[in-house]
Parts: structure tokens; sequence; C-alpha cells
């Protein structure tokens, strides 16, 4: 049966070591490695919580996410916060789970039934978590289904039936130092940029310690979410490894050659930003969640943002590849509290300051539009990449896919294989998938 095979997935996962859940970008430099302790307390505030809403006669509302970035922690107590105060029948808490063990604790829960009433999840994952039976149709809530982007509800849904909403849509595009351009006397990426330019920008700008590009390669579905882009622009897909072969053949020779970071492959997207912001790094590949972060801890940084490289110039703009997090009702006998946040972050004015401060992109299209991200350069780069963005699968057994594809780029990165023969074996795990 689909359940008892997204099961098998999963706990084979486990064996192996919890896959990262991108968020798409929604962890710092140390997420997967938090103290079990972390963990610990998250869950005896809860409780304490939990123990609180139970005297006041009010239902709790438990909500599961993996932020760890300070803007991140403050958008969602935020969030929580004016939930609380907006009514008088529920309260909201949240849980941390270590981001590595996010996937982990989610089968345990399944098989145990120690869930919360509310998953934050990156939006590739849910589909398999759907086919396991962990969310509960929620086609009936009061939600204006048609009034989001139709790629992030569509990561929210199986066969026609809705299971939650999307929480943040999100995307990574190309960043660069201007000051280092300046005095390289190069001009600044744009969207003409082809990738033969691209890489004689980082040649040039690799000099006295500093690499001229670097984005996140670690053998997680993070570096999925950051190398997958570079195989679709050369003509490939998630299941058409070898039509890509020319991205395994870019990144294999600029790691060579020095001017793309070969420490990548240990790097999470934290470490590629803040590698960024201590001027290690001429250009980056990064998403817009970032920018709270290097406003507060680089504020003097002089950088630009534009869309990632075409592959030559008859090529259309590059792909990126579509990230963020989903908000998925668990499947219990009383979802009514889970749905009353759904709708109240629902809300429009309430969507858009939570993303203000998350960092990253309201799903819903109204809220999009709103001048914050409509008329600033750097924002308005990530809304033009968006329009090229598609999604990792959709499939719900994405995680096997993940782990195979990002197993090839991680020989290729690390010249374990020529690209010929880690596209032949790549090709060769994705096929033998099903």
């Amino acid at each position: 049966m689909k359940w008892k095979r997204a099961m098998a997935v999963c706990l084979a996962m486990i064996t192996v070591g919890a896959m990262a859940l991108t968020g798409c970008g929604s962890k710092a430099s140390d997420a997967g490695t938090a103290p079990a302790a972390d963990a610990a307390e998250s869950g005896e505030a809860a409780q304490s919580g939990k123990e609180e809403a139970a005297s006041g006669g009010k239902k709790e509302v438990v909500i599961w996410d993996y932020f760890e970035t300070d803007a991140q922690k403050e958008m969602m107590q935020t969030l929580i916060d004016g939930f609380n105060e907006s009514q008088e029948e529920y309260t909201a808490s949240h849980v941390y789970v270590p981001f590595a063990d996010y996937e982990k604790q989610l089968t345990l829960g399944v098989a145990s039934g120690e869930l919360p009433d509310i998953v934050i999840m990156d939006g590739c994952g849910m589909a398999s978590f759907i086919s396991m039976d962990l969310f509960g149709d929620i086609s009936d809530a009061d939600i204006n289904w048609d009034e989001y982007i139709q790629g992030p509800m569509e990561s929210t849904m199986m066969d026609g039936k809705h299971y939650g909403i999307p929480f943040a849509t999100n995307c990574t595009a190309l960043f660069y130092n201007k000051d280092m351009f300046d005095a390289a006397g190069i001009d600044y990426p744009d969207e003409n940029t082809t990738w033969d330019e691209f890489r004689e920008m980082a040649k040039a700008l690799t000099k006295d310690g500093v690499y001229g590009f670097g984005n996140a390669g670690t053998n997680t579905d993070e570096g999925t979410f950051q190398c997958l882009q570079w195989l679709y622009t050369a003509g490939g897909s998630y299941t058409d490894i070898e039509s890509g072969i020319d991205a395994y053949k870019l990144m294999q020779e600029m790691i060579e050659e020095g001017s793309w970071a070969k420490d990548v492959v240990n790097w999470t997207q934290s470490d590629v930003n803040n590698n960024f912001m201590a001027g290690n790094l001429a250009m980056q590949q990064n998403g817009p969640w970032q920018i709270p972060g290097i406003e507060k801890d680089a504020p003097d940084l002089n950088y630009g943002v534009t869309v990632l490289p075409k592959k030559d110039a008859s090529s259309n703009q590059a792909t990126s590849i579509l990230g963020g997090e989903n908000m998925g009702v668990v499947k219990k006998d009383d979802t009514s509290g889970a749905v009353a946040f759904l709708k109240y972050y629902d809300q429009t004015d309430v969507m858009v300051e939570a993303m203000k401060q998350y960092g990253s992109f309201p799903p819903k299209t109204e809220a999009a539009q709103d001048a914050y991200w409509t008329e600033d350069e750097i924002q308005a780069s990530f809304i033009q990449q968006l329009a090229t963005s598609i999604p990792r699968g959709p499939s719900a057994l994405w995680p096997t896919y993940s782990s195979a594809i990002q197993t090839g780029f991680q020989e290729v990165m690390t010249s374990a294989k020529t690209p010929e023969q880690a596209a032949k074996d790549t090709q060769a795990a994705v096929d033998a998938i099903e």
C-alpha cells in the first residue's frame, strides 16, 4: 500500500541519518548539531504551556518547527502571541525539534501517536507524510484556497484534497559583493550572465584567500535544494540526470581550478552566508531568508542580488528551485484549534508582517504584492527568480530521490567520479526508485 511504501522509505532514512529539511534555508549553521538538551528544554516548556492552558480552560494548539535564526524565532513568537491575543478559545505554543532530526521525529510520532497539532515543514517533504496518513483532510475549512500561489498550494495537496496551507515560499538567487567586483574592475552579474561569464568572474575574483563562488553542497536535502538548480539549467531534471551532465562538468572544473569553494560539500546555507559576510566569498547562491542576518551582522556589506546565471546566450533565464515551508494539520479527532491557527495566518496583514520578519515571500498572491517586496531592488530580484523556480519533485518518494541525487553531486564536487560516471550512476539510482 502507498502509506506502507512511504513509511518504509522514512524508516530506511532513520537508519542512515535523518534527511535535513531545508525549509529551504531556514536553519542556522549549527542546525542539526543542537544538543539534545535544547529539544528537552523545548519539550519541557511546551509541557508547562500545556498545563497552563489546561488550567485556563483553553484548548492548546501545539506547533512543531525547526526555526533557529533569531529572526525566525522572533517571528514565530510574534505570530503565536498574536493568535493567542486574537481569541479566547485556544492557546498556541511551539516546540523546537532539531533540524536534522525532524523527519525522524515525525516518523516516530506517526508510530507512537505522540504528535503536535500543526507541523511546519519543508514543502517538498509534505507529500511523503500525507501518504503516511500524518495529515488530516481540511478541505472544508473556511480558507480561500485560490488566493494562494499555485505551486506552493499544490505542495499541500494530494488527490484534490487540502491538508494544510503554504507558510512561506522562496528560491535561491546570486548574491555578489559589489566592492570586490569594483576593485577587480568587473561588471556586476545580471540576468544576461552566462555560465562562461560567471566562471570567468569567479576565476578573476579568486585571490588572497577569497573564493569566487560558493553554495551549499552538504549531503542532505539542503544540498539538493541548492545544487539541483544547476542540473535543471543544464537541461536535466530530477528523473533525467544524464541530460544535465554539463552541470556536473561545470561544478567539478570550477572546484578543481579553485574558483568554486571546495568546502561546499560540508557547508549548509548558513555556512555559505557566514563566509559571504566575512568576505571569504565574492559570490554566493542563497535565499532571501539570509537578508535579515546580513542587515544585523554585516550592515555595511555592499552587495547586490541578481538571478542565477543561464547556461548560454541562447538560453532562457536560469531555473531556480522552489523552497519554503508548509503548515500541515495533523490528523486528529479534533483539528479545530489547528484550523483556527491556519485561518489566523491566512489573513493578509498577518502573513505580510510574519514574512517580513522571516525573510521570505508570502505564498498568497495579494500578500506578495506588498510594496515591501515589489519596490525593493534586492527583493525584486528574488521575485524575478521565482518566475522560473520549480518544485523538488513533487513525489511522495522525494527523500529517496534527493538522497540519490545529492550523492551524485557529492561525488562530482569531491572528484570521486568523473562527471560521466557520476551521471551514469546517479541515473541508475533514480531509475531504480519505485
